[in-house]
C-alpha cells in the first residue's frame, strides 16, 4: 500500500510561503519601501493603480549592481543576514529574503537599479520562479525602482477576499505613515493612479512628523524625549548590567528610548488610535507596553480620552526576537518589566514642568542680536560682563514667582519665559491627589459618622475602599474611619456619601482630592499663593487635573512681544 504523506512540488511550496508574506497591496508596499530603507534611501516614491493591481516604489538608495539584481528575487536571497547567529542581531528591516521571491510567484515583477558611483543601470524581469529573465541596460539615476504589476492575476479568487479599495487605501497610507513616523528623515511622495495622493516632508525628529498626519495638532502641542538607559541583560542571578553592541552605521552604547507625547491640556484622542510603540526602526504590536504607556497617563486627560504617544526603542538586537510574524509586527522583546519601566519614567519625566521644556534660546538670540546692533550706534549700553549662570539642571523646573489672585481663583504667576495664570483649586486637586496615591491613609473618626439609606452595593463600595462601616440601627450605618485628608471636615459625611457612589480606589482618591481642595474663591496671600505654586510644579503630572482640566494658560514672553511688536519697532528704529 502506498503511503498518503507526499512532498509538495516546489511551485506549490513558493505559492503558500508567498501567501503568508504578501497578502495584499498593502503588504507590496510594506516590502518594498523597507528595502528601500535598508538601502540608505532619503526620498521614497510609492504609486499605486488599484485597478491594475500595481506599485511601484522608486528610492534614492545605494541600489544594485546587475549581479545582484539578477540575484534579487531568487528564494531565500538577502544581504542583511548570512548565519543563524545573524538572526540574534539583526539591524535591518527585513531579513528573510522572501519579499521579491514572494512578489514574484504572485505578480509580474520589474526592477531598475543601478548602483552608487556607477554609469550604468539596469532592468531585470522575473519569472514566478524568482528568475532574472529580460536583463537589459537602462539610463536611470543611482537607486532602485520596483514595478510591480497584476498581483494575483493567476489567483483571482484571492483578489475577492481582500478588503475593499477604500479599506485597502486606509491600510497603504496607515503602513507609510507609520514607517514615517520611524523615519522622520525621509522624503515621502505618494500617488495614486498616477494623481498625487499625499507627501511627507522630512524632520529632524518625530515631533515635526505627527502635525503632518494629525492636523489638529501643532508641533508645540508636542513634548519631545531622549533617554539615554543601559540595555538589560539577564545574568547568572538575573541582575542587570549594562550591555554594548555595534550597531550599523555607529557604535552605540546601551540603549534609548525616545518619547514624543501630546500635551494632556492641549492635545488627545477619543480612541486610543495613537498610542504607538517602534522597536529599531519599525513599528510594531506590543499590548503590555501599550498599556503602560495608558496606565501613566491615567488621571491626567478628561474622562473617555486617550493620549497621543509614541515610543521609539532602539535597543541591542540580542534583546528582540524579530521571527515572530511574518509581517514582522509582533515581537518577543526580552526584559519586557525593564522596559514598562523605562517607558513609565520616561512619560512622568515629560509630563513635568521643566525649565528644559522651553525653547527660548531661538528668542533669546534674536534679542541678544539687536541689543548688540543698537549697543554699537550708541543708543543703548550693553552690559558684557560675564553673569553667573543659573543651573536649571539641578532643579528641573520653572521658578513660579506668585504675583497677584485674580478674582479670587486664579493666581497670576511670573517666570523666566512669561507669565501664567493658574486656578487654584484644580491646581490643589492635582497635589492632594498624588499626595493621596503616595499616602493613602485611614484615621479613626470619633464620633464615628452616621450614614443612612445606604444601598448593598454603596455599602459594597465603601468596604471596597477600607472603611470600617457597621449597622448603627434602622437603615443607619456608623462608619469608624475616613480618608485623613476629611475626617476633620464639617462635610465629612457628605464626601463619604460621594465615595460610596462608585469606583475604585482611584475614583475615590479622585474624589476625595476634588472635595478637600481649596475652593475656587476663596482669598489666598501671597504666601499661601507661593506655597501652592511650589507644590503643584513638583508634582509628577502638573498640566491636567485627575479629571483631565488643564490647569494653567500660558503667556508666554514670545507671544506678548508679537503682540506688541516690540522687537519690530526696535529692529525697524535701527534699521535692522
Amino acid at each position: 500500500m502506498t503511503g498518503s504523506i507526499q512532498t509538495l512540488p516546489m511551485e506549490v511550496v513558493n505559492l503558500i510561503a508567498a501567501g503568508e508574506v504578501i497578502d495584499s497591496l498593502a503588504a507590496v508596499v510594506r516590502e518594498l519601501v523597507e528595502n528601500a530603507l535598508d538601502a540608505g534611501a532619503t526620498r521614497i516614491a510609492v504609486a499605486v493603480w488599484f485597478d491594475l493591481w500595481r506599485v511601484r516604489v522608486a528610492d534614492n538608495g545605494t541600489g544594485m549592481d546587475l549581479t545582484d539584481l539578477q540575484q534579487a528575487a531568487s528564494a531565500h536571497s538577502t544581504s542583511k543576514i548570512q548565519s543563524r547567529d545573524d538572526l540574534y542581531k539583526i539591524t535591518s528591516l527585513g531579513f528573510r529574503g522572501e519579499a521579491l521571491h514572494s512578489i514574484a510567484a504572485l505578480a509580474e515583477l520589474e526592477i531598475c537599479s543601478r548602483l552608487t558611483g556607477t554609469l550604468n543601470g539596469w532592468r531585470c524581469r522575473y519569472n514566478t520562479e524568482g528568475e532574472a529573465e529580460d536583463t537589459e541596460a537602462v539610463a536611470i539615476a543611482p537607486g532602485t525602482v520596483v514595478t510591480v504589476s497584476n498581483l494575483f492575476g493567476k489567483w483571482r479568487l484571492r483578489r475577492q477576499g481582500l478588503p475593499s479599495r477604500s479599506q485597502q487605501q486606509r491600510i497603504i497610507q496607515a503602513t507609510i505613515q507609520n514607517i514615517a513616523l520611524c523615519h522622520p528623515s525621509v522624503t515621502w511622495q505618494v500617488q495614486q493612479s498616477d494623481r498625487s495622493w499625499f507627501t511627507i516632508s522630512p524632520g529632524k525628529t518625530t515631533q515635526q512628523i505627527i502635525p503632518q498626519l494629525l492636523k489638529q495638532v501643532r508641533v508645540h502641542d508636542l513634548q519631545q524625549l531622549t533617554v539615554d538607559v543601559p540595555t538589560p541583560e539577564e545574568g547568572s542571578a538575573g541582575e542587570i548590567r549594562e550591555f554594548t553592541y555595534n550597531s550599523t552605521p555607529k557604535t552605540r552604547h546601551g540603549a534609548s528610548l525616545h518619547l514624543v507625547l501630546g500635551l494632556p491640556d492641549r492635545c488627545h484622542r477619543r480612541r486610543p488610535d495613537w498610542v504607538k510603540v517602534a522597536t529599531n526602526g519599525r513599528l510594531v504590536r506590543s499590548p503590555e507596553l501599550e498599556q503602560t504607556i495608558l496606565t501613566a497617563m491615567a488621571k491626567t486627560l478628561p474622562r473617555d480620552r486617550y493620549p497621543i504617544c509614541f515610543i521609539h526603542l532602539q535597543i541591542c538586537p540580542s534583546q528582540i526576537d524579530w521571527n515572530r510574524h511574518p509581517a514582522k509586527a509582533e515581537i518577543y522583546l526580552h526584559s519586557l518589566s525593564y522596559w514598562q519601566e523605562q517607558i513609565s519614567q520616561a512619560i512622568e519625566q515629560a509630563l513635568r514642568i521643566g525649565a528644559e521644556n522651553f525653547d527660548t534660546a531661538s528668542q533669546s538670540h534674536r534679542v541678544g542680536k539687536l541689543l548688540t546692533a543698537s549697543a554699537k550706534k550708541g543708543v543703548y549700553h550693553l552690559d558684557e560682563s560675564p553673569k553667573q549662570e543659573r543651573n536649571t539642571s539641578d532643579i528641573g523646573l520653572v521658578e513660579l514667582k506668585a504675583v497677584a489672585q485674580v478674582r479670587n481663583m486664579y493666581i497670576l504667576a511670573e517666570h523666566d519665559t512669561g507669565m501664567w495664570l493658574i486656578e487654584q483649586h484644580i491646581a490643589h486637586e492635582r497635589v492632594l491627589y498624588e499626595q493621596l496615591c503616595d499616602r493613602w491613609q485611614l484615621v479613626p473618626l470619633e464620633p464615628p459618622v452616621i450614614l443612612n439609606h445606604l444601598t448593598p452595593v454603596q455599602l459594597e463600595q465603601l468596604q471596597r475602599i477600607g472603611l470600617e462601616i457597621e449597622p448603627f440601627g434602622d437603615q443607619m450605618w456608623a462608619v469608624r474611619n475616613a480618608p485623613a485628608l476629611l475626617h476633620q471636615r464639617d462635610d465629612c459625611a457628605d464626601a463619604l456619601l460621594e465615595l460610596s457612589l462608585g469606583g475604585d480606589l482611584q475614583n475615590a482618591q479622585v474624589a476625595t482630592a476634588c472635595r478637600s481642595a481649596i475652593r475656587n474663591g476663596t482669598p489666598l496671600t501671597l504666601d499661601q499663593m507661593q506655597t501652592l505654586l511650589n507644590q503643584w510644579k513638583m508634582t509628577r503630572h502638573p498640566r491636567t487635573c485627575p479629571h483631565g482640566r488643564p490647569i494653567y494658560l500660558p503667556l508666554e514672553e514670545s507671544a506678548l512681544a508679537r503682540f506688541f511688536r516690540r522687537h519690530w519697532v526696535i529692529g525697524k528704529s535701527h534699521g535692522i
